[in-house]
């Protein structure tokens, strides 16, 4: 059966990831960050031209069944809205602890947050210059 979308319009490759610790570290150190009662979401500016994502999800949140289906839920959340969020980023996203988390209320707090923190990248860019 013919989809009438592309397939990679939908498709989550692994250049959207970010896996090495060394670039969780850079993103973490950059201190850039915005929040709310879903999502705390660190950002960093890269030089890909695409925006990736690290997901960082405690015990807290229970055992690894539900940590793995919050993850799962935050990477459909990015795959789903990754036309709605800015370009040139790595975003480490930390789910806070809520009792029933779903899709939608991910993807709306993972595209406010991260253009938010778009706002203070570009605003603490022309302060510089």
């Amino acid at each position: 059966m013919p989809s009438t979308r592309s397939e990679s319009e939908f498709s989550f490759p692994a250049v959207y990831r970010i896996r090495s610790g060394s670039d969780f570290d850079c993103v973490y150190a950059e201190k850039q960050r915005a929040g709310d009662d879903v999502l705390l979401i660190f950002g960093r500016a890269n030089q890909l031209g695409i925006s990736r994502i690290g997901l960082s999800v405690s015990k807290k949140h229970g055992n690894s069944v539900q940590r793995n289906r919050r993850k799962r839920l935050l990477r459909e959340a990015f795959r789903l809205s990754r036309k709605q969020i800015p370009l040139g980023f790595d975003f480490v996203l930390i789910p806070r602890v809520i009792e029933t988390p779903t899709l939608k209320c991910y993807r709306s707090s993972l595209i406010r947050l991260t253009k938010k923190i778009a706002r203070r990248q570009s605003a603490q860019t022309k302060k510089a210059e």
